[in-house]
């Protein structure tokens, strides 16, 4: 298995984690928010649950499908990750469209929109540095 595939395999096991992180025992608050920042939905888990899919088939399809699903996810994710931290909402569970601009403290935007800008510039980057390996 080269390093695109391997790559989108680990994104499979991330995404499929995150998507289970509101039925896992002792994970969520009583208020229903996960690590006491992230309030996921049955949206949130869908969503994380389909990437996760696209991440596995794609590890499972070969190079080429993973350096696409390396490069698009990572921008949508990242991209997500800066409008949240620009605005307070994303797009991809159509937070900036129910909510708009939100006025939240600075250091809960980074926090909450951490993890898309990680995941986003990280899979952007092992398009890009793996690149060969698709050829």
């Amino acid at each position: 298995m080269n390093r695109l595939r391997l790559t989108s395999f680990v994104y499979f096991l991330i995404l499929l984690a995150v998507a289970l992180l509101n039925y896992m025992p002792f994970i969520p608050t009583p208020d229903g928010k996960v690590f006491g920042i992230f309030a996921l939905d049955i949206y949130d888990d869908a969503l994380h649950f389909a990437s996760a899919l696209w991440a596995g088939g794609s590890a499972l399809a070969g190079a080429r499908a993973s350096k696409f699903f390396l490069r698009s996810f990572g921008i949508l994710y990242f991209a997500d990750g800066a409008l949240g931290l620009a605005t307070g909402s994303g797009y991809l569970d159509l937070g900036i469209v129910h909510y708009g601009i939100q006025d939240l403290p600075l250091t809960f935007k980074i926090l909450a929109n951490l993890p898309h800008l990680t995941l986003g510039g990280a899979a952007i980057a092992a398009s890009l540095a793996f690149s060969r390996d698709a050829r």
